[in-house]
């Protein structure tokens, strides 16, 4: 079962973009992004539920941290196959 998440995001102003995931010591550099809503996994920080070994994560619950521009938010993410 592939386990996936793209937590969506709203950017008023175009910034840098990045998504920690941790426990699983993952971060994703996004990069520049221009202001839009972020909903949909093309646009949103995807994150395919793998470690940094290539390895599917195991059930549990995560916390990932969203850092745009000047804004931070950590939030649960609950992994469940």
């Amino acid at each position: 079962m592939n386990i996936e998440t793209w937590p969506p995001y709203p950017l008023a102003t175009s910034t840098d973009v990045t998504l920690t995931i941790y426990a699983a010591k993952q971060r994703l550099v996004i990069g520049h992004q221009p202001a839009r809503l972020y909903e949909n996994q093309s646009r949103a920080a995807y994150w395919n539920g793998r470690n940094k070994h290539g390895e599917p994560v195991a059930n549990s619950v995560y916390f990932h941290t969203l850092t745009a521009g000047d804004f931070t938010a950590t939030r649960k993410l609950l992994i469940r196959k």
